[in-house]
């Protein structure tokens, strides 16, 4: 029988690759229950009649009206809004892709987890603000959690069949985005039509400005904190420029596991499709011989202290990756709208970090209260600094 997917973040670059995975598979290897987009509605309206999709749904109520005349007579279901989003996510499906950006996919990756199945989870900051919630719906569903991320689907590779007390550490790389080698007043001139273009991979424009920063490194050490059960001091971060090698795991006995591949985020979406089985999938292969050589080198935590903060963050608990993880999507935008510099992302969360009070949150009301809080505190911040300029 067809394996049920619904996919929430269709339009995005997740989302594509997802759908062309699906596509390239055998006739009627899946079948798509929910798509739910934020407001494109006409990329969300081509691939629900293209798959035939059981519902579709757009989380900008503005855009209902124009998804309503775009799937007009299809007979498919439609939605609007975040309890649509949420009511889509809650679909019975065999296998959920959540790939909203941000905490906005919180509510959502929650609900999925809570009706079972399979979710394969892009969205990393739901991890960061929620872990406590987003572990626990998983145990209450009996729902099985596979990271898509492509570092923590490597290490969640390298960590197949090994007992945990025999891990020493895990190693998470990063490519240094496109500022590695800049000095410190190069970059307080970045402008985001420079932090957007990626030396290597191809995302979306908050990840691309995350990648830059090396904030989605200190994001992605948390996300590894919670999914694999490690403290801080075992987790390890590695500036690898040539992307080849995506994660690796330290192992008592000294061998050291990697998972390598081309810098291709639908190896990763491929490995958690057909998990626990592998999937056929057109994606250029790694030539080593032409790669030639590997280069492995420590972060510079002047240029990019956001990885510091992170694990600041980490370590303080509580509320406090909450906190860092909006501070850093409201910095993310204003620096987008050019409103703030790029170095001053990191600024505003330390500063955001430093007034608001830690205390952990006792449930996802109290998790979404906190997030508005750090995000008006992160505004305030931002405006302080544009007013001293």
């Amino acid at each position: 029988m067809a394996r049920s997917v619904s996919i929430l973040g269709s339009t995005g670059s997740i989302g594509r690759s997802t759908i062309a995975l699906m596509e390239a598979a055998a006739p009627g290897e899946f079948r798509i229950e929910a798509l739910v987009a934020n407001r494109d509605v006409a990329t969300l309206a081509a691939q629900a009649v293209r798959y035939g999709a059981r519902q579709a749904v757009v989380a900008d109520p503005s855009a209902y009206g124009a998804l309503k005349a775009a799937l007009a007579g299809q007979g498919i279901a439609l939605g609007a809004g975040p309890d649509a989003v949420v009511e889509a996510a809650a679909r019975p499906a065999d296998w959920t892709m959540a790939a909203i950006v941000g905490a906005a996919g919180l509510r959502s990756t929650l609900a999925a987890l809570s009706r079972g199945g399979t979710l394969a989870l892009a969205n990393k900051e739901s991890l960061v603000c929620a872990a406590d919630l987003v572990l626990a719906a998983a145990a209450a569903g009996g729902a099985t959690l596979l990271p898509v991320d492509s570092e923590h689907n490597a290490v969640f590779q390298c960590l197949m069949g090994c007992a945990p007390e025999a891990v020493e550490k895990v190693i998470l790389t990063a490519s240094g985005g496109p500022f590695r080698d800049w000095p410190l007043e190069r970059m307080a001139r970045v402008t985001p039509d420079q932090a957007l273009k990626h030396p290597v991979w191809s995302m979306g424009a908050k990840i691309s400005i995350d990648s830059a920063t090396m904030m989605n490194k200190g994001l992605e050490v948390i996300e590894a904190a919670r999914l694999f059960g490690l403290p801080p001091d075992r987790i390890e971060v590695l500036v690898h420029p040539q992307s080849a090698v995506h994660g690796m795991v330290q192992y008592a006995d000294g061998s050291l596991l990697a998972q390598m591949g081309t810098p291709d985020m639908r190896t990763p979406i491929a490995h958690a499709l057909a998990w626990p089985a592998r999937m056929a999938a057109d994606i250029p292969r790694l030539d080593l011989a032409a790669l030639a050589r590997l280069d492995f080198l420590a972060p510079d935590p002047i240029r990019f202290p956001a990885l510091r903060l992170a694990r600041e963050a980490l370590m303080a608990g509580g509320g406090a990756p909450t906190i860092l993880n909006a501070a850093n999507e409201t910095a993310v935008a204003l620096f987008l709208e050019r409103r703030l510099g790029f170095l001053d992302i990191a600024t505003v969360v330390e500063e955001t970090l430093s007034a608001l009070p830690a205390c952990r949150p006792d449930g996802l009301d109290a998790i979404v209260a906190l997030d508005h809080a750090a995000r008006a505190e992160a505004l305030r911040q931002a405006e302080a600094r544009a007013a001293t300029v």
